[in-house]
């Protein structure tokens, strides 16, 4: 359970992780900026005054059940008053039971320090003892993961599908996985963009650090190599792929996935304008790619999507603007397999070039 603020929980957090904030974005602010402006004191009074106003919440979505005031208040000032004249450390477990016991509530602050070890000790003068706090806090695992980062080898053994804007490379991404669990990267999902110029409609990209995170759970989830990922250019949207990544990317086995305009026109249908809320998005990203196109097609676009003749949108985009753009990435590479999107046996073939493509062990760094 993460106690840090909406806002720090959104731009990362530890996989799985449940935000219960001992102060939202606007207490924090406050608490920071009287930390910063008058003393470390003032900023402390206002913080207990704060968390006392939202901790009867707090314990019961820690621990599923409400909790009398009587019970916690008294052991919550007796906890603040020894804040206050420095006999904080009589007050928590600094060093969690070996072994942890059961399914334990493991709580995290910035840098595991006042948040989660007064939550921490609450809890247990409570009679939860399965209550622990993260050494180091998000801060100790972030730097976990970008040691991760670092210790990624550039020889991992890969199949990288590729091929134009449309025939559905994170489809069959997925129909892989389903076929052979523990198998795929799925670098797009894992950034919520697919990775081109409208590649956030209906999406919500994320942090850089938060695209790490899910890569770094990913690569420990993985069963044997080879995997498969998806094609990708150095940026996933805004998200920067790993340089160890990219260069075992590049020089891994390479897979050209072709498809019809038709084909490639349903798949872009199917991601772009499965609501109304999407075809809005998409509207008001029309008049750049219109500018781009030429002056000619000011306004077309926009007036086709309007009329639902979004095959007609679909069609320009690929052929003016998708095509010409990206298909000239691809023409240096030698193709270990090349299969219509369409092709029934299409996961058959590919999955059928994993015994050739060697490998073995796990996934480094995961």
């Amino acid at each position: 359970m993460d106690l840090r603020s909406p806002r720090e929980f959104a731009e990362d957090h530890l996989p799985g992780a449940v935000n219960v904030p001992l102060f939202d974005d606007r207490q924090r602010a406050v608490v920071g900026t009287l930390y910063a402006k008058e003393s470390a004191d003032a900023a402390y009074e206002a913080g207990l005054e704060m968390v006392e106003e939202r901790l009867a919440g707090l314990l019961e979505e820690v621990l599923d059940v409400p909790v009398a005031a009587d019970a916690w208040r008294p052991r919550f000032r007796e906890l603040t008053a020894w804040g206050r004249d420095g006999r904080f450390q009589e007050a928590v477990e600094w060093t969690a039971p070996d072994p942890l016991p059961a399914s334990p509530i493991v709580l995290n602050c910035w840098r595991g320090g006042m948040r989660s070890r007064s939550v921490v000790a609450l809890l247990q003068a409570l009679g939860e003892r399965r209550a622990v706090h993260l050494s180091g806090g998000y801060k100790a695992y972030r730097a976990w993961v970008r040691q991760r980062l670092v210790e990624l080898e550039p020889t991992m053994p890969l199949i990288v599908l590729r091929g134009p804007t449309g025939v559905g490379k994170t489809r069959i991404l997925a129909a892989i996985e389903r076929e052979a669990p523990g198998t795929t990267i799925d670098l797009e999902g894992f950034a919520q963009h697919r990775s081109s110029v409208l590649g956030d409609v209906g999406l919500a990209p994320v942090s850089q650090k938060a695209f790490e995170t899910a890569l770094i759970a990913r690569l420990a989830q993985l069963g044997p190599p080879p995997w498969f990922v998806e094609g990708e250019s150095r940026k996933v949207g805004d998200a920067v792929v790993p340089e160890p990544l990219f260069e075992a990317m590049e020089a891994a086995v390479q897979v050209r996935i072709d498809g019809s305009l038709e084909h490639r026109v349903g798949v872009l249908a199917a991601d772009y304008l499965p609501t109304q809320e999407h075809a809005s998005e998409l509207r008001d990203r029309l008049p750049f790619l219109e500018k781009r196109l030429g002056k000619k097609w000011t306004g077309q676009l926009s007036a086709w999507l309007d009329q639902g003749d979004w095959r007609r949108v679909a069609e320009v985009l690929l052929e003016r603007y998708y095509d010409p753009r990206y298909g000239h990435h691809d023409q240096r590479r030698r193709w270990a397999l090349e299969i219509d999107a369409e092709q029934p046996q299409l996961v058959a073939q590919l999955l059928a070039l994993r015994p050739a493509c060697g490998g073995g062990g796990g996934a480094s760094g995961g």
